[in-house]
């Protein structure tokens, strides 16, 4: 099979879908906004744990810049920034409960 048979066959909504959410915190930061009410950048890195504050930095950036999340930034010292879902990312929501879900059915440590 030559290549270009395997790029027309390839399904570009999961390319995409890769693409935007394939950092890897990107789905957990997703869910603990949506469902955790955990919406400052302080509370979403103690959450995560191991992630480094450039790495959530650039996570968030780019969740943002893909239309799942809205950054309001209160304008106030020290900063006070927040996050909450965009209408594309409350859209998104149901897929999450169900990975989650599906998660928790299939996976050894799933819960």
């Amino acid at each position: 099979m030559r290549k270009t048979e395997t790029a027309v066959r390839r399904c570009k909504t999961m390319s995409t879908l890769q693409k935007i959410l394939g950092g890897k915190w990107k789905l957990e930061i997703l869910y603990y906004i949506a469902f955790c009410d955990i919406r400052r950048f302080g509370a979403l890195r103690r959450q995560l744990g191991e992630i480094t504050e450039s790495s959530l930095t650039k996570q968030l950036r780019e969740l943002e810049s893909d239309g799942f999340l809205i950054r309001h930034d209160f304008q106030e010292v020290p900063p006070h920034v927040e996050y909450t879902l965009s209408e594309l990312g409350r859209s998104f929501t149901d897929v999450l409960v169900y990975m989650k879900a599906w998660g928790e059915r299939n996976l050894p440590d799933g819960n």
